[in-house]
């Protein structure tokens, strides 16, 4: 028997846990759609995307870029947490606006349709929900011998109390937040040293991309240390000692772990609801966020299934429109564009290299590099390219990948074409301007024009 439990009786409203993407847009669905909304969050609002990831790390970059001198860590650091904290208000603004209503505290699956909410003074309250989404976001994966510290050792929500540029930082994964963090921190002026478990930067990335990317930190002096793996990490008198798995060590002033995440879904009840998750401990849903458990959904980076903000924010939208009778698209992947914020920025869409090399996607590609481009030439624009894939009979536009200052803009257009199954002919005769970078991707189109006869 649980002490100090009020039951709150509604008419079973959609409960939401996770103020995140997934979890704050699907709330606005719900309640457009003429639902009873209660969200229960356990940090601010936003989420990590908002409070310590996407918002914060894009404006450090922002910043980077323009190598602003002089420069200040700790007040760009502040400046950006205020910024961070700006937009969590302005999310709670907008869910307060529309009616929706907020619980601070810990959410977790209880019998069939209920979800007890305990509150940070310890009181717990029973709702009645008529669906539930899980959306409790994710956390940065830490090694058994390099715990972050804080100080020294530090995840990336770490970095936003830093007080002085790391004279060396060792960043250990080369994954797409490990190479936007030392791009960017190189930029500013540390000394970066890549730790690289494999044989190139952005392994999961178009090769192509990521080998203009590992040749421009080459160029700018990032040390990157291919095939490499780091055992430990540890802090000394005046900075951090990483040591490999093949005995080498490298010495720094700060270490930066960014060798992925794990999902935060421990303790949430969802085994014995019957939520069904990985083994990794991601919750396993469907194209429209539902789990094995009837009348309940999960959506965002708990799920695993892309971890972009905008991936889970769909999935919060398509959960809520499925679970109230709404018209419903299901996630489809291949339409899901994504940026890797370095310089040159990196955005694809659809299919890739790799899949027209195994033979998954049987089509024809094109690579235009951005050095013949007017615009690119004005702008000093030496680094990049436009890739382009169509499919072999019918040349529909299948996927793109864009590296470019500002690909993140520039991969918009494209993303249309595969969404809507647009043939090269038809991208190639769409009006560009004169000069643009994105006259490079109607050139692209245009090369993959086929002759009759």
């Amino acid at each position: 028997m649980r002490n100090n439990l009020a039951v709150v009786r509604t008419n079973d409203p959609v409960v939401i846990i996770g103020g995140g993407p997934g979890g704050y847009e699907a709330a606005l669905v719900a309640r457009q759609m003429g639902a009873e909304v209660v969200l229960v969050h356990r940090a601010p609002l936003g989420g990590a995307a908002v409070l310590t990831d996407c918002v914060p790390s894009k404006a450090l970059i922002a910043v980077a870029n323009q190598r602003r001198q002089p420069f200040d860590l700790a007040t760009t650091n502040r400046r950006i947490t205020d910024l961070a904290q700006a937009q969590s208000q302005d999310i709670r603004a907008n869910l307060e606006r529309e009616g929706i209503t907020l619980l601070a505290g810990v959410g977790r699956l209880g019998a069939p349709g209920q979800v007890e909410v305990i509150a940070p003074t310890g009181e717990r309250t029973l709702l009645g929900a008529s669906s539930i989404l899980i959306a409790t976001g994710a956390r940065p994966r830490a090694l058994d011998q390099a715990r972050p510290d804080g100080e020294r050792i530090l995840s990336w929500p770490q970095l936003w109390s830093l007080q002085d540029l790391p004279a060396k930082l060792i960043v250990i994964g080369s994954g797409v937040t490990g190479a936007e963090f030392a791009g960017a921190y190189h930029a500013l002026g540390s000394e970066v040293v890549l730790v690289s478990s494999r044989d190139r930067v952005l392994p999961s990335e178009d090769a192509d991309a990521a080998q203009v990317i590992e040749d421009v930190f080459q160029r700018a002096g990032v040390q990157v240390m291919g095939r490499s793996r780091a055992a430990s990490a540890c802090a000394t008198d005046d900075g951090v000692l990483v040591t490999l798995i093949d005995g080498r060590q490298i010495e720094g002033t700060h270490v930066l772990m960014a060798v992925g995440s794990e999902p935060n879904t421990e303790d949430l009840g969802l085994q014995q609801a019957g939520v069904e998750v990985d083994e990794r401990g991601f919750i396993t849903v469907d194209r429209v966020s539902r789990t094995s458990a009837p009348g309940v959904y999960a959506a965002g980076d708990c799920t695993g299934v892309l971890m972009l903000a905008s991936v889970a924010a769909m999935q919060g939208r398509i959960s809520m429109r499925h679970a109230l009778g709404g018209a419903v698209t299901p996630l489809e992947l291949d339409f899901v564009s994504s940026t890797v914020f370095t310089e040159p920025e990196i955005a694809t869409v659809g299919v890739t290299q790799q899949d027209l090399d195994n033979g998954t996607f049987v089509g024809e590609c094109v690579m235009l590099p951005l050095d013949s481009n007017a615009r690119a030439k004005m702008e000093g624009i030496e680094d990049g390219f436009v890739k382009l894939f169509c499919r072999a009979q019918t040349r529909i536009i299948a996927g793109a990948v864009v590296v470019s200052p500002h690909a993140s803009e520039l991969i918009h257009p494209l993303t249309i074409a595969v969404q809507q199954r647009l043939t090269a002919d038809q991208l190639a005769a769409t009006f560009t301007v004169y000069p643009s970078l994105s006259g490079s991707l109607a050139e692209a189109a245009r090369r993959l024009h086929v002759t009759d006869g």
